[in-house]
């Protein structure tokens, strides 16, 4: 088992790193695809993004692509939404049909970005405000912290949407998002005694990621395109999230 999802977790860090995001809503379906435990699968996956987005962070920052001001804007609040989204007690029933209905809604964004964005163009910025776009980080913070997907793969689309920066910003944006978000997660479940790690299990994922991550993110936008990862992962999460709710 363990070698099939280090392969697996490798290609599917090297394809989202790529695209600025951490691959947790992936990590997650395969985690529940393979009847993992739910508050192992919970740490692993933030444990992943961690890892992951991480060197794509600093990537980013160092290419100029990381506007400071925007990503503190977006994460003020989402940070202790994390953090509190973490710390709530979650039934296991309860954990899983909201995580079938966040893998489901993350499909359908990545389906939007496959077939509907267009790459390329030239966008016009347009000023928004803060405070909407952090009431919006608030939100996806707390659907973070309850389910362990870092969050960028919502805000990514928010942000194209409202053309709040470039195609190469927003995914140094959500990069700093699902790091930040993930760290808080993970320090919601410590404070509630609630985290899991198995060493033996998540320490040859962690390698996997961190190599397919430290990959993906020095790739151009050319070789990997955005398009891509949505269509290569959309189908699998969207089967993972159906199945969690029917069941």
């Amino acid at each position: 088992m363990i070698t099939e999802l280090c392969i697996l977790f490798f290609l599917v860090a090297l394809l989202y790193s790529a695209a600025g995001f951490g691959g947790g809503s992936s990590y997650l379906a395969l985690l529940a695809l393979w009847s993992v435990d739910f508050q192992l699968m919970k740490s692993t996956a933030l444990l992943c993004n961690v890892a992951v987005v991480a060197g794509g962070v600093y990537h980013f920052y160092k290419n100029g692509h990381l506007p400071l001001k925007k990503a503190w804007q977006l994460s003020l609040v989402s940070v202790p939404m994390a953090f509190i989204g973490s710390y709530i007690p979650l039934k296991q029933e309860t954990f899983f049909l909201l995580l079938g209905i966040a893998l489901t809604l993350a499909a359908v964004f990545m389906c939007y970005r496959m077939f509907f964005e267009k790459e390329g163009d030239p966008v016009q910025l347009q000023e928004g405000s803060g405070t909407v776009y952090g009431v919006i980080g608030g939100a996806i913070g707390l659907l973070s912290g309850m389910t362990g997907i870092g969050g960028g793969i919502y805000l990514a689309p928010v942000l194209r949407l409202g053309k709040y920066d470039t195609a190469k910003n927003i995914a140094g944006l959500s990069s700093f998002f699902i790091l930040v978000n993930s760290i808080a997660g993970l320090l919601g479940q410590a404070a509630k005694h609630a985290i899991v790690f198995d060493a033996a299990f998540a320490g040859p994922l962690l390698i996997a990621v961190i190599a397919g991550g430290q990959i993906g993110a020095r790739l151009s936008a050319r070789v990997l395109k955005p398009r891509w990862v949505a269509g290569a992962t959309a189908i699998l999460i969207l089967y993972a999230g159906v199945r969690m709710i029917m069941k």
